[in-house]
């Protein structure tokens, strides 16, 4: 099948990190997968959240939002308290996905926030914030080194995420936002660099799909993982954490 931006179905839309976006924030990261852009950042605090305080243990967490011109037609911003649904879901899944490989006990009690702001969205937010969030947590902790010890003792794996689907019978990866409407099934996987899973968020958009369809869309969903575990690899460098 010809896709609408021309990729083959088993490829990956243009993926680019930016490091040190701002100065502020002790990482920052701006990821393009394609169009959608997304500001990836982490800041490193002295302070934990009342369950963990006298327990030597630190926290990480995430905020995820759209900016108002990050859509058409305009999005309303957010406002305090008001957070929509959709936009609570996916803090907590970029949460989640970096808790995964951090070792909390390592960290001290400190708070790890990764902040994520959606600049513009052509599909795919949630995983290009957690590709994103993840250089960006891995240039936080090197900053921080002197304060919290070596970064490798802090962070297990790396940390990827990618989006499959079936589109007119056939398995895509990475959809855009013209493909991500019409799809008949959506799959969101999220996994380490070592080969585990973290997540996976499937569901049929008004149409089923057989064991068979599954197993393959994950197994390009793998391959997709692969190759940007490798474009985070040689993003960060000498600052790579993991084998």
């Amino acid at each position: 099948m010809m896709r609408s931006d021309g990729r083959k179905p088993n490829q990956l839309r243009k993926l680019t990190f930016r490091r040190r976006y701002t100065r502020q924030p002790a990482g920052s990261v701006l990821v393009h997968m394609g169009r959608t852009t997304v500001l990836c950042t982490c800041s490193v605090e002295r302070t934990v959240p009342a369950f963990l305080v006298g327990t030597g243990k630190g926290w990480l967490t995430a905020e995820y939002a759209m900016l108002p011109g990050s859509t058409s037609p305009r999005k309303a911003r957010d406002r305090t308290g008001k957070i929509d649904g959709r936009s609570v879901e996916i803090q907590r899944l970029i949460g989640r996905s970096l808790r995964a490989v951090v070792n909390l006990e390592k960290l001290g009690e400190r708070t790890l926030y990764i902040d994520c702001d959606v600049l513009e969205a052509d599909g795919g937010t949630r995983t290009a914030a957690i590709n994103g969030a993840y250089v960006a947590l891995v240039d936080a902790l090197h900053a921080a080194k002197k304060e919290i010890g070596s970064p490798s003792l802090i962070v297990r794996d790396s940390v990827a995420a990618v989006s499959v689907g079936l589109l007119e019978g056939a398995e895509v990866l990475d959809l855009d936002y013209c493909e991500d409407k019409d799809v008949d099934v959506d799959l969101n996987l999220v996994m380490t660099g070592s080969g585990q899973f973290i997540e996976v968020q499937g569901a049929g958009e008004e149409a089923t799909f057989s064991r068979e369809q599954l197993d393959r869309l994950v197994k390009l969903g793998q391959s997709g993982i692969a190759s940007i575990t490798d474009q985070q690899r040689r993003t960060l460098g000498r600052n790579w954490l993991v084998g």
